[in-house]
């Protein structure tokens, strides 16, 4: 697989319209679901700088969540278009650190923020290095 040389884009933002599936019974969005729409979040930043996660893996390279923090401060609804913007806010030796703003699209008020730390580990989880082409450019 040819990586780029390094990263050149450090914040991407997707467009989210929560599922039916994805409230609870009040039609508010679960907390549940944030995780993942910052997982969303993580591989559209990675294919922003044209690297798919599944290359990644293919090479050995993997990241696991080692830490995760969410604060809810307005309910979202279904169907309401949301924007999530995802930082890399650090690439160091074994870790790499993004941060996540979730607004929603009509009056850009803010529903949630959260940030992550995700370790990089090899095929058998043992620690290794992240990656050079990983690091800004």
């Amino acid at each position: 697989m040819n990586f780029p040389q390094h990263t050149s884009v450090q914040t991407h933002t997707i467009t989210i319209r929560p599922r039916y599936a994805e409230t609870d019974q009040g039609g508010v969005i679960h907390h549940t679901v944030y995780p993942v729409w910052f997982e969303m979040g993580r591989t559209e930043l990675l294919r922003a700088n044209g690297i798919a996660y599944k290359n990644l893996e293919e090479a050995g390279i993997f990241f696991v969540v080692a830490r995760l923090n969410i604060n809810y401060r307005r309910p979202a609804g279904y169907d309401e278009e949301l924007q999530l913007t995802t930082s890399c806010t650090l690439v160091g030796a074994c870790k790499v650190e993004h941060s996540y703003r979730l607004t929603r699209a009509l009056d850009g008020s803010l529903l949630a923020e959260g940030s992550s730390v995700l370790a990089c580990v090899d095929e058998k989880g043992s620690p290794r290095r992240v990656p050079d082409f990983m690091y800004p450019g």
